[in-house]
């Protein structure tokens, strides 16, 4: 059986958020199965209860925010991929900002973190959601789609018109049945161009943002001295950040993913796309070893968590 999955201990990090430039505590904490994630501003007297729910999504200009009752947590994105990419079903998130920190811009602190509390299987059946029928979503030239699928794929291309992204791969494919999360997608880090943050920093926004947590590009050429992680990181933040936007559904998806210059709004509008037409979803998990698709059991095999 694919069982659900939680953490065996509590693990803690201090961090800067990325937009505000303030100091962030963030501890996380097992939960019980079928809790879901469920993020906790304690900052905030009582604490506020913010569940993934692609219906509270909010603020996706620059990242993938939460929202109740006019309060907010945003940045929630590079977290909630690692957790996808671990198969972490159930967790509690306390942050004491409206913030989750950046770290190094990428999933894998976040990755580093979860092992380090070590993952713990429990007595219940894991559960995704199916995509049964096509269902897509455009806007403009940009466009993403999902697809029914027996596992977990991602297609996606970027077009950005800049000399350090168009010298590398603008398009690529990752496939769980034989790719490794940790291997070739968490280290994949965050990026901008360096007039967008002057900008963004006059507008109150991108305050903690450096080369520590980002790739950082002038007109030309990358500005960080130690370069680029993979050859084609710029593709592969993308989808990093599709996963942890996706995973906001609440469940591991068994679908195709493909898109063309999408971002954190049309990854949660494609979600909404999908949960309202009834027909196009259902919930299912695997509690006899032969009814899993290959693809799942190489997806959360335990030697393709431990990758380096």
């Amino acid at each position: 059986m694919i069982r659900q999955r939680t953490l065996k201990s509590v693990v803690k990090a201090t961090g800067v958020g990325l937009h505000g430039g303030r100091k962030v505590n963030l501890v996380l904490r097992p939960a019980a199965p079928d809790n879901g994630i469920v993020f906790h501003r304690v900052d905030l007297d009582p604490p506020l209860d913010l569940p993934a729910d692609p219906y509270a999504v909010c603020d996706t200009r620059m990242c993938s925010g939460l929202e109740k009752g006019g309060q907010k947590v945003g940045t929630v994105e590079h977290l909630m991929s690692a957790l996808a990419g671990l198969g972490i079903d159930n967790l509690h998130v306390d942050v004491d900002a409206p913030e989750i920190p950046i770290l190094d811009g990428s999933s894998g602190p976040f990755v580093f973190l979860l092992q380090s509390a070590g993952i713990e299987e429990q007595k219940a059946p894991k559960r995704f959601l199916r995509v049964k029928k096509p269902v897509e979503y455009h806007e403009g030239d940009k466009w993403v789609r999902l697809e029914p699928y027996e596992g977990f794929r991602l297609d996606f291309s970027i077009v950005f018109n800049h000399p350090a992204i168009d010298s590398t791969s603008t398009s690529v494919s990752i496939d769980f049945a034989t790719h490794s999360y940790i291997r070739d997608i968490a280290r994949a880090r965050t990026f901008g161009f360096m007039q967008d943050v002057e900008f963004m920093r006059a507008n109150g926004l991108a305050l903690g943002g450096s080369l520590e947590n980002a790739i950082v590009m002038d007109e030309y050429r990358v500005l960080n001295a130690d370069g680029l992680r993979y050859a084609d990181e710029f593709v592969k933040h993308k989808v990093l950040d599709a996963i942890g936007d996706l995973y906001l559904c609440g469940h591991p998806l068994l679908a195709a993913y493909s898109a063309h210059k999408s971002g954190h709004a049309l990854n949660n509008q494609i979600l909404r796309v999908l949960l309202e037409d009834k027909s196009a979803w259902e919930i299912v998990s695997f509690e006899q070893d032969a009814a899993t698709p290959a693809a799942v059991t190489h997806q959360f095999a335990a030697d393709v968590l431990a990758a380096a």
